[in-house]
This record gives structure tokens, sequence and C-alpha cells, in this order.
């Protein structure tokens, strides 16, 4: 069987091709918890503009922080059990701490935003193009 076409979610608009892409922001928990109020709130100021950056140029359709990953609870199905776990699957340096979805015309156009994006600064940010359905 031949696995679909995931490269994006194309909608037709006036001529033009259309995707969504998620921007998955990923930093350090560890390394936020430490930074003084006025650290943070600089720190939110930036994502603030940014946001309203997006909304500016018409390719925000979405997004939010993370509460941190100490609130996670992790689903899986063993033996057709439903197991719950507290916290995440694995341990990493870096932790998903919020997304955007964006809708530009092409990957370039994603990257282009994401490279703006402050989580980029101080961690990263994961471009992935959505699937069907979205």
């Amino acid at each position: 069987m031949k696995r679909p076409d995931f490269s994006g979610t194309y909608n037709h608009f006036k001529g033009h091709s259309i995707m969504k892409y998620a921007c998955l922001i990923y930093g350090s928990e560890s390394e936020m918890a430490h930074l003084s109020q006025e650290e943070m709130a600089a720190v939110y100021a930036r994502y603030t503009a940014f946001g309203k950056e997006l909304a500016e140029a018409g390719v925000l359709r979405g997004g939010s922080e993370l509460k941190p990953v100490s609130t996670a609870t992790t689903v899986r199905i063993q033996n057709g059990k439903v197991l719950t776990l507290d916290g995440p699957f694995a341990e990493t340096k870096e932790q998903l701490g919020g997304f955007y979805l964006l809708e530009v015309e092409n990957l370039e156009q994603a990257l282009a935003w994401a490279a703006k994006c402050p989580g980029a600064t101080d961690g990263c940010v994961e471009v992935r193009p959505l699937g069907m359905g979205a």
C-alpha cells in the first residue's frame, strides 16, 4: 500500500496553494524556571510581539503555550489495557513548550517565520506540515 503524501495540507484560494504547518517550540523548562520576573516579562513580550506580527501578516491560525511537562499524562495501550503515566514519556534536555499553527504558501515561508520565533534563539523550533484533514 502506498503511503499518503503528508507534505502539507493544501487549500486553493484565489489561485494560490496554501499549506498549514505547526511550529513546535522546544526549550529548557529548567532554564525558564530560573528567570527573574523581569526576564520572564521580557520573554513574554517577545512572544506577544511575534504573535502580533503573525496575526497582522494573516498567517496565524492558532497556537498556545503549554503547561510544564510535570502536568503531562502519557497514555498507552498494553495488552488491551489503558495505562496512564504521570509526566512525559521521555526525559530530554528540551521540552515542547508551545506551538503556532501557520497557513503559508510553502515550506520556505514557514521556515522564515520559525526563524523569527523567540524560541529559535534559546531553544529550537521544529516546523512540521499538518496531515490530512487539517
